[in-house]
């Protein structure tokens, strides 16, 4: 037999056991390739020119590059181990290692530059979709059309061809470093089984599941106000993060062979086969796996995080945009609002005007103040608050010794929280007039340029504004003492009128604000960090979950003899597959549920910062993250099914 006939027998017999290493680098590369297209193509340029989206997708790509490396690094240590007995037989029939070497090279780059050339088709294919996703989430109206430039192409076998070549470092320093012996025992010994759980073990485990939990409860006080200096702030964060790292890898190390041991002391040691195939295995094997799963738990835990955030932010935009900018229109001068409403009528658009006049005055909230964020050189008992009259807002009457607090953001009450009543005082410069506080309304009245950026407006009786209209202090106030707002009778007619009042050469563009367009930048930013943090976490999830299947598929090759010896007991396949279900279940389902939680208790401590909704986006990412990650333990279930059925 010639090199090449060997070559070609071995890569048609190993074919089948790297189909899903093949779909992962054809999807990294076809992943890659459309990232670098995104730079590059001529339709990108509306998006880059306003959120900056070729500097992000670059710096996507390089992330991408990272999770990619690492798995195919790691995926392929899996392999060669695998092909250890095999290598072993070609130095026993006489041949060199150096000319294993080239076997080997030779064959992985047939398989992986086919892959990767594959990868720069499909992702050319599927980059006018991409693109239109892109568009369509962002909002930006553009053509998508296919454009093949030899930049991207270039760009993408040269990132590749240096990841090939790591891979034949580590391939090569295998290779020279083994014996014949250690060769044919490689296998047999890359996983580490316990007979018995010791006591270290399990203070291990109880250690590991009390850190978790601990991070947990000071992630839900973290911005209650339990921390009221930004030290203790930053250090409840570290601590956070450590515990429930540190908690994590004990948890594998040790809490899920202390959980399960207790399980099987209940028992008595009377195990049925479907909890000796699963409840047995994971107790032993899990422990040796534990950096492992504990980096797949994080980074999941990281990305459905993150994916959540920034999905609140998204599903949001719209409560978001109306937080900031009330009215379809908020302008700042007369003669700006004179202008937009002459444009509308000429244009037969209608339109209802709102015009409040606002003054400024510190407001002292010792009495209703709950907890706050202390720094230097900064009173938290004094606020500086716009006020308005209650005859400004139609909804609302309070009587001369009443205020409320109105449009109060979510992310300022985690830092400053008021009660629900209680004793205030407005400050003129020379008045001090005591006021009756009655709560907070979460309606907006003001834009957020006139708000200090989320504080709440407060609103008193037409007596009591008068009064402090007399006695303001000159130096709090705006140059602009009427708001104005314009909503429009229709709205249908928003794009139309947002296209007028793009045209008109306003006195002062900068306190003039457009609702729509105020949406239209929330989606555009938050769309382009959606799609992003989707794709990396969708690649993370492939390749995280490929790195489980491939470590699934090596224990069932090594334990083909243990079901040989259960087949001739008696046991049928259908006893062994419902055991190997289980622990499929528990393989991959533990580091799921794992970062699922992770993740929840990260988003719930701080999602406020990021929108107006948490529940629906956060159960929509966390749903089809583990729809997606739950077809790889399906995928397991069925090569464990072949392996039972060769074992006899």
């Amino acid at each position: 037999m010639s090199i090449n006939q060997l070559i070609f027998r071995s890569l048609k017999k190993n074919l089948k056991n790297y189909y899903l290493y093949v779909f992962a680098l054809v999807f990294s590369a076809s992943l890659y390739f459309a990232f670098v297209t995104l730079q590059y193509d001529p339709s990108m340029d509306e998006a880059s020119g306003t959120i900056k989206g070729g500097a992000a997708i670059q710096a996507a790509s390089i992330l991408l590059i990272a999770i990619v490396s690492i798995f195919l690094l790691y995926a392929n240590s899996i392999f060669i181990k695998r092909r250890s007995k095999e290598i072993g037989l070609f130095q026993l029939i006489g041949m060199t290692k150096n000319r294993i070497f080239r076997i080997l090279s030779i064959e992985n780059f047939i398989l992986y530059f086919c892959s990767v050339f594959l990868g720069i088709f499909v992702g050319f294919a599927a980059s006018k979709l991409i693109i239109m996703i892109l568009f369509k989430i962002t909002g930006v109206q553009a053509i998508a059309t296919l454009h093949f430039t030899m930049q991207p192409f270039i760009q993408t076998l040269i990132v590749f061809s240096i990841i090939y070549l790591f891979i034949m470092l580590m391939n090569f320093g295998f290779i020279k470093r083994q014996t014949i012996l250690a060769l044919f025992r490689v296998t047999s010994n890359t996983e580490g089984k316990v007979k018995k759980v010791s006591i270290f073990e399990m203070i291990l485990g109880m250690a590991g599941i009390i850190l978790i939990i601990a991070g947990y409860y000071v992630s839900t006080k973290l911005f209650d106000g339990s921390f009221s200096q930004t030290n203790s702030l930053l250090i409840a964060m570290l601590f956070i993060l450590g515990s429930v790292i540190i908690g994590t890898y004990l948890f594998y190390k040790g809490s899920v062979s202390f959980i399960f041991n207790m399980i099987r002391k209940k028992k008595n040691g009377y195990l049925n086969i479907n909890e000796v195939l699963s409840l047995s295995s994971i107790m032993f094997r899990m422990k040796s796996n534990s950096v492992l799963l504990t980096i797949i738990t994080t980074v999941s835990a990281l990305a459905i995080g993150l994916l959540s955030l920034t999905y609140i932010s998204y599903y949001s935009s719209e409560k978001m945009a109306k937080s900031y900018i009330p009215s379809d229109f908020s302008m700042a001068y007369s003669e700006d609002s004179k202008k937009l409403k002459d444009a509308l009528t000429t244009k037969s658009i209608g339109y209802n005007e709102n015009k409040i006049e606002v003054i400024w005055a510190k407001v002292n909230i010792k009495d209703i103040l709950e907890s706050t964020l202390e720094e230097a050189n900064f009173d938290p008992n004094i606020m500086n608050l716009a006020i308005i009259s209650d005859r400004s807002v139609k909804r609302i009457d309070v009587t001369p010794n009443e205020t409320i607090f109105s449009g109060y953001s979510a992310a300022l009450q985690s830092f400053t929280s008021l009660k629900d009543s209680g004793k205030i005082e407005l400050k003129g410069k020379n008045e001090i007039i005591p006021q009756n506080y009655l709560g907070p309304k979460d309606d907006s009245i003001l834009p957020s340029y006139l708000t200090n950026g989320g504080l709440p407006v407060a609103i008193v009786d037409q007596t009591v504004f008068d009064r402090l209209k007399k006695d303001v202090d000159p130096e709090m106030q705006m140059e602009f003492p009427v708001y104005y707002g314009i909503d429009l009778k229709n709205k249908d007619d928003v794009e139309k009128a947002n296209d007028i009042f793009d045209t008109i050469a306003f006195q002062n563009k900068e306190y003039n604000a457009s609702q729509f367009q105020e949406l239209k930048s929330i989606k555009m930013n938050m769309g382009l960090t959606m799609f992003i943090v989707g794709f990396l976490g969708l690649t993370f999830l492939i390749t995280s979950g490929c790195i489980l299947y491939f470590k699934q598929m090596d224990e069932s090759e090594n334990e083909k003899a243990n079901y040989t010896i259960l087949r001739k007991l008696g046991f049928t396949q259908s006893d062994l597959l419902k055991g190997i279900q289980a622990k499929q279940v528990f393989n991959f389902g533990i580091p799921l549920l794992v970062g699922l939680f992770h993740s929840y208790f990260a988003v719930r401590s701080g999602w406020f910062f990021f929108g107006t909704e948490i529940w629906t986006p956060m159960i929509i990412v966390m749903v089809l993250y583990t729809v997606l990650y739950s077809i790889f333990g399906i995928l397991s279930v069925f090569h464990y099914k072949k392996a039972i059925k060769d074992s006899l």
